[in-house]
């Protein structure tokens, strides 16, 4: 990281004010890979096809950002971050062609309570249940999200308009908390909020949060908290969640895990519960109904040696279509996946990699569904590799 230190005076008309000390750090990370996914949807149903494909950010998202923060005195601070996320392969702007889609806020720390920040940020769910996921970008990030990321845990969703607090933490616990605007006169309606807590002693590690998204099909789009993807007609608008693979009226995600450290190993167990209202996900538009998911995950992560980390994790998603058609299935669909990787450290901001994927989808007619695989399988299992490298700065 490049980090520039100034020095602010606090105003220039005040001889004895005193000198307010600062900092801003410009940052990022670049991720590019290689992968295979066979078995990829291609032409008649049933028909797959192999696919080798360069792609950015198979671990983690690649992007650039500018942090910065200001000494105010007695312990409090004024804090900032403009972060941009883009694809490496191309130099495309991510998060719907945003400058700053990734995050964009300001606000006041203090030493004593927490963190006060507005702007576009992340929900509860990916500040305190996702580090005991596969998902944390210490672990598997992108290339492990459940099933359409149904629970937010790899911020597939970023919230504009958001107000969050997060507590400084007290004898092993934090909370906090967010609230995302509609910015319209509809105020209950594409509006989210969020909560969650965490409890780390020692070795032991817990956390819980709740995510609540609402939508409304005859809302304005482009102003609401989760405005990840507009329709082409902006009355069509809804919240949405898995970049676009899932839409609803409201979403409820409830999550909670528990981690234990033994040594170089650790093991996490994080269980999530999402509730599409009003969904039309996989292509379906009832009137009325919900698709529920349960995503069970166990994961372990065990330091082979300083520079070399190894990962496995295997989740078990189960989907619930109620009060509308299962004709697309024949049943309600279910998947299991399992993930494999390996990090390892050339330097303190260069690392490579390797990751392996295989799901198994459960359900007459349901097929595999994978981050970055480049389309559905044909059938209902589907293998993807990626091997990378991933540099900070």
């Amino acid at each position: 990281m490049k980090k520039i230190s100034i020095a602010l005076t606090v105003s220039a008309l005040a001889p004895s004010a005193a000198l307010a000390q600062g900092s801003v750090t410009l940052y990022g990370l670049i991720d590019a890979g290689v992968t295979y996914t066979n078995n990829v949807q291609n032409g008649p149903p049933s028909h797959g096809s192999s696919r080798v494909a360069l792609a950015s950010g198979n671990i983690s998202g690649s992007r650039f950002g500018v942090r910065g923060s200001e000494d105010l005195g007695g312990g409090l601070h004024a804090i900032f971050v403009l972060e941009n996320g883009f694809n490496v392969n191309n130099g495309a702007l991510g998060q719907g062609g945003r400058m700053f889609g990734r995050q964009a806020y300001v606000g006041l720390s203090t030493d004593q309570y927490g963190t006060l920040t507005m702007g576009r940020q992340y929900d509860s769910m990916v500040d305190f249940v996702a580090p005991l996921s596969g998902t944390a970008g210490t672990f598997g990030d992108s290339g492990f999200a459940h099933v359409y990321d149904n629970d937010n845990l790899q911020h597939t969703v970023r919230f504009s308009n958001a107000v969050k607090f997060t507590s400084i933490d007290y004898a092993g616990f934090k909370v906090g908390g967010m609230y995302a605007f509609s910015n319209s006169t509809s105020f209950a309606v594409d509006r989210a909020y969020s909560a969650g807590a965490s409890y780390n002693n020692g070795p032991l590690r817990l956390a819980a949060a709740y995510l609540q998204i609402n939508g409304s099909a005859a809302a304005s789009g482009p102003a609401g908290a989760a405005n990840q993807t507009v329709a082409a007609d902006p009355s069509e608008f809804k919240t949405t969640a898995g970049g676009g693979n899932l839409t609803a009226d409201v979403q409820r995600t409830v999550g909670a895990g528990v981690g234990y450290t033994f040594g170089p190993a650790a093991v996490n167990f994080v269980y999530t519960h999402s509730q599409y209202q009003g969904t039309s996900a996989f292509g379906l538009n009832p009137v009325s109904g919900s698709t529920h998911f349960d995503n069970y995950e166990l994961n372990v992560k065990y330091a082979l040696t300083p520079a070399l980390n190894l990962g496995l994790m295997d989740t078990f998603t189960d989907g619930h279509l109620n009060g509308v058609s299962t004709s697309n299935f024949g049943s309600n669909p279910k998947w299991n996946q399992v993930n494999a990787i390996a990090r390892y450290s050339l330097s303190k901001r260069t690392e490579v990699y390797g990751e392996a994927m295989y799901q198994h989808a459960i359900g007459n007619k349901n097929t595999a569904v994978m981050y970055n695989a480049g389309g559905n399988s044909a059938t209902s299992n589907q293998v993807m590799g990626a091997v990378g490298i991933l540099t900070r700065f």
